[in-house]
């Protein structure tokens, strides 16, 4: 009747941390959950004296079990605790052998009987996957979807008798995106949050400062939904409620419908904020409107004229499909193997045989789920083919939809082949009627080829700045979008038609690319002026300009589009049409923070580019190397110092000193972030310089003749304001500027501070925007002013103006910098490497040099 483990206490090791007070714990549940908090309960000091779970199934111990088996610690399987109401008395008995200070339930299935929750020292605390008391039950996670919460989370509570009202111990919750589903809440926060709650709440009562608040007995939902006729869709409301009820039930039993005459069941669904695509009608019974099979999936309608889209499909027979393939569904032919893909089957097989232990012979009609997996051997299964394939990335979702073994080879088979792959691009846009066209924006991730939501549906607001308004919501990537575009790249070089096409086809794709640029020239600078300020003609020439010449120059990368996201995703429709294979470019919108963090920690990447500050480009640096020590190079902070001396052509170094700063409203990685002006010609170039600014024309950055556009964003405008507040204090001279410009948007006045000394916030400090910032230096004093320029950790850029050819050379030698201009600014070339030194950064953009920061060297012995 029951099974028992071996009586010996682990020992821990000397190494670990303990703290003051530490219990005695019995864990009882299963699954992972129940896994990782048992080990973090351990690693924290606390001696857990017996494990309680699950018989085994299918031959199969659960996880909670195979752990604490590998730790020594005893583990008992009971398959009930009680009979007839009545506790059964060996398991009492071997419960109570174990001498328990508390229970601790992280996940359990079991109905334990009151006398066994009673006994320990403090009783027993159990882990809820809701804000109690707002849902209890099995279903507590599915219905805080279906009934449309804004808020989920967990609560760990003293146990009771099964009806999920005990006292409070602890809670936590999290906001619940638009598109969430159960797997996505899970995985998100229930999982890795709950874990750490339930190690607090064990500390909690070791310490004696665990609270007890009681909860209301009614008004929750407690309701199953495991019943399969309870979860047909009823289609008499809006699309939000509707997208609720199907995202609630997306992973068991799944909601679903009747179309022709069968059960189809609706997985993935997500609301639709962008217009309806063009698509073929589908009848289905209960909808007042047909459904619309789109290159996308399945849209459907609401009563309130609003639109969801569902991407999968499952028929009665467990059959899944792709909703966009629905009428398609059965015209698949069968596919004959070649030596090698037979070789990839039968490795499959044996991965099959390996995690379907129950099942003798893995045959053609073996089904993966009826023969017993379950979720977590779909992460094991794509996992293990992944590393045993030769790094054959699938999707969880190509296992959903071909269960059956013969059928899994196939998909597997034309994945390989590459025949599952669209041959048009679907693109939804966000289209405007600005500066005399109409401009088409693409606003979603670029991953493999597609352009697609956030995999949590997440979006943000990318502002105009000329007036504040919102262009569009763009897709805000998450760590599974940035893992997929991953897994995309590292198969298009690896494995895809990238890897193996010769350079001069390569290099054909890139040319082709640059015409594309070139012919859509307008419609890019266009959407540059719009999401970023940049003037128009700026863009044009500069933003988008200075890429086509990339392009063509070497090649490569395009990294002189702004990382405002519209232009980018522009690009990346682009590449599709110059025929660029599937993922070899992909566009992930996001947060540094989120997004750039994974990118930094990714075992995949082998290399880097960063451009950004100091501060982060030092916390990019580490990440790289503690993860596997990826190559990378950064673009960082500068104060580029520009030295005007006596001696220039002074009409040209006003003109071109101005340009230093004010080019692009100062969002400039090589603005001239200081002045140095000699003493006898200062007070007449700074004179210069305001009768200039006061001829600059600031406005809308669509107007061709608009000199000065608003700065990129609202942020950003306000810390420049700061800015220049510090400079007044600290006792810096404002001759100009120094304020928001009174009008819609986020533009800043053209400003020029004097009398800068070495020690001001002014002088050490970018500010990355329209600010001057002059400091005057004595007749003839070189060497004293270059002490003064290299004083800085920042070393991108400088520049020096004299008409003395020796001097220029000499003060380039001196200056510690990447770049020097001579009687000019910003001029830069495609062919000239561009990058710093110091804390502005390593490795070079642009020219020859930069092909090496992406090439591998490599030496091969041969000896016949």
């Amino acid at each position: 009747m029951l099974w028992r483990g071996s009586q010996a206490l682990r020992l821990f090791s000397t190494g670990q941390v303990y703290f003051k007070n530490k219990l005695k714990l019995a864990l009882i549940g299963q699954s992972l959950f129940g896994q990782e908090v048992y080990h973090h309960l351990c690693k924290e000091g606390h001696r857990v004296v017996g494990v309680f779970t699950v018989p085994d199934k299918d031959g199969k111990a659960d996880p909670l079990a195979l752990a604490a088996e590998k730790d020594g610690t005893p583990v008992f399987k009971f398959p009930r605790w009680r009979v007839k109401g009545k506790t059964i008395k060996e398991v009492a008995e071997a419960y109570k052998s174990v001498g328990a200070e508390l229970n601790v339930l992280p996940f359990c299935t079991q109905f334990i009987p009151m006398d066994i929750i009673d006994s320990p020292k403090h009783g027993s605390i159990i882990y809820h996957p809701s804000i109690l008391p707002r849902h209890r039950g099995a279903s507590a996670i599915n219905w805080t979807l279906i009934m449309g919460d804004k808020k989920a989370g967990f609560s760990v509570f003293w146990a009771d008798d099964g009806l999920d009202t005990g006292p409070i111990l602890l809670q936590r919750s999290c906001d619940i995106e638009p598109n969430d589903t159960v797997d996505a809440l899970y995985n998100r926060f229930l999982f890795p949050e709950g874990i750490k709650a339930m190690v607090e709440a064990v500390q909690l009562i070791a310490d004696g400062k665990a609270p007890r608040i009681p909860q209301p007995e009614e008004g929750a939902t407690y309701e199953g939904i495991q019943k399969k006729e309870n979860a047909e869709i009823s289609w008499d409301q809006s699309a939000e409620v509707l997208h609720n009820w199907i995202r609630g039930h997306d992973k068991v039993p799944g909601a679903w419908t009747e179309i022709n005459g069968q059960m189809v069941t609706f997985y993935g669904s997500s609301l639709l904020k962008s217009s309806v695509p063009p698509g073929e009608p589908l009848e289905i019974k209960g909808a007042k409107k047909p459904g619309l099979v789109t290159k996308n999936g399945l849209v459907l309608f609401g009563n309130d004229g609003k639109a969801l889209m569902v991407r999968n499909l499952q028929f009665e027979d467990g059959r899944m499909i792709p909703a966009s393939q629905y009428f398609s569904a059965g015209e698949t032919s069968v596919v004959e193997l070649t030596a090698e893909e037979v070789k990839v089957a039968e490795t499959i097989k044996v991965i099959w045989a390996g995690i379907l232990s129950n099942v003798p012979v893995i045959e053609d009609s073996t089904d993966f789920f009826k023969s017993g997996a379950s979720s977590m051997d779909v992460v094991r299964l794509v996992e293990e083919i992944r590393q045993k394939c030769g790094g054959l990335q699938l999707q969880n979702e190509d296992v959903y939809m071909a269960t059956k073994f013969e059928d899994f080879i196939q998909k597997v088979v034309r994945k390989l082949r590459g025949e599952d792959q669209e041959v048009e691009l679907v693109v939804d846009y966000v289209s405007k009627e600005v500066n005399e066209m109409i401009v088409k924006m693409p606003y979603q991730c670029f991953i493999n080829g597609e352009f697609t939501d956030a995999d949590d549906g997440k979006t943000y607001d990318t502002i105009n700045p000329t007036d504040g308004s919102t262009i569009c919501k763009v897709s805000y990537a998450s760590l599974v979008d940035v893992d997929k575009a991953v897994a995309a790249a590292k198969d298009a070089f690896e494995k895809g038609e990238w890897g193996r096409m010769n350079a001069r086809e390569r290099g054909r794709l890139m040319y082709r690319l640059a015409d594309l640029l070139e012919e859509n020239q307008e419609e890019l600078a266009t959407i540059e002026a719009l999401d970023s300020g940049a003037v128009y003609t700026l863009a044009l020439k500069t933003h988008i300009g200075m890429s086509v010449q990339t392009f063509r120059y070497f090649a490569g990368w395009c990294d002189k589009i702004q990382v405002t996201p519209l232009t980018a995703l522009k690009f990346a429709e682009l590449s599709v049409k110059a025929g660029f294979p599937k993922g070899v470019i992909n566009i992930i919108p996001g947060s540094g923070g989120i997004a750039g963090q994974r990118l930094s920690e990714h075992p995949d990447i082998r290399k880097l580019g960063f451009t950004g500050s100091t501060a982060i480009g030092k916390q990019i640096m580490k990440s790289c190397a503690v993860s596997n020590l990826k190559k990378v190079s950064l673009e960082l902070g500068g104060k580029s110092p520009l030295i005007i001396f006596n001696d220039c052509e002074l009409d040209k170094a006003v003109r071109m000193g101005m340009g230093a700063v004010f080019f692009n409203k100062g969002e400039n990685c090589i603005a001239a972030g200081r002045l140095f002006v000699e003493e006898s010609i200062h007070d007449e170039f700074v004179t210069r310089v305001v009768e200039e600014i006061k001829k600059m024309k600031i406005g809308d950055p669509l107007d061709r003749s608009t000199d000065h556009g608003p700065q990129n964003h609202q942020a950003h405008l306000e810390k420049l304001l700061q800015y220049c507040e510090a400079g007044v204090k600290e006792g810096a001279t404002l001759v100009y500027g120094g304020r928001q410009v009174h009008r819609p948007g986020f533009f800043m006045e053209p400003t020029v501070f004097t009398d800068v000394e070495d020690h001001m916030y002014l002088a050490k400090e970018e500010s990355f925007g329209p600010i001057m910032v002059i400091s005057k230096f004595q007749n003839g004093d070189i060497d004293g002013v270059l002490q003064r320029a290299n004083n800085t950790e920042y070393g991108l850029a400088s520049g020096v103006f004299t008409r003395d050819i020796s001097k220029a050379m000499y003060v380039s030698e001196k200056l510690e910098a990447g770049t020097v201009f001579v009687n000019t600014y910003n001029k830069t070339d495609v062919a000239a490497p561009f990058g710093g030194v110091k804390q502005s950064g390593f490795g070079k953009d642009l020219g020859e040099e930069a092909l090496n920061e992406y090439l591998k060297t490599k030496t091969v012995t041969l000896e016949y």
